[in-house]
């Protein structure tokens, strides 16, 4: 059974930072691109960021580009997520998650059935 387990959301003012952490258990980890998704409340899920297998590729939103950075460690079967200069709009429930298909490029588009997911962490950013 796929497991992803985030860590490291929380409360911060904006500026801020804060590092996520989603450790995954059931499944060969290395062979899984992975990514990062939110939603804020009345709003729809978007793709935040991802990660290709050996960490030799990333993909951004626009709106978190050079401010956020995706990593990896298959190693210990984590991926990571250092935020940087939050703004009250990154506010949201951050969701890990491993794109299904083992050894291929991570689809962005969101569809719940494409991926094993995580159970979400809460951030919030105050003005």
């Amino acid at each position: 059974q796929v497991q992803l387990v985030e860590s490291g959301g929380g409360s911060v003012q904006a500026g801020g930072s804060l590092r996520l952490s989603c450790v995954g258990s059931g499944l060969t980890f290395s062979r899984y691109a992975m990514g990062w998704f939110r939603q804020a409340p009345g709003k729809e899920r978007e793709f935040v960021a991802a990660i290709n297998q050996s960490a030799g590729s990333t993909n951004y939103a626009d709106s978190v580009k050079g401010r956020f950075t995706i990593s990896r460690d298959n190693a210990k079967n984590t991926v990571n997520l250092q935020m940087n200069s939050l703004k009250p709009e990154d506010t949201a429930l951050y969701y890990c998650n491993a794109y299904k298909m083992a050894y291929a490029t991570y689809d962005a588009r969101g569809l719940d059935r494409l991926y094993y997911w995580g159970q979400g962490t809460q951030v919030t950013v105050s003005s």
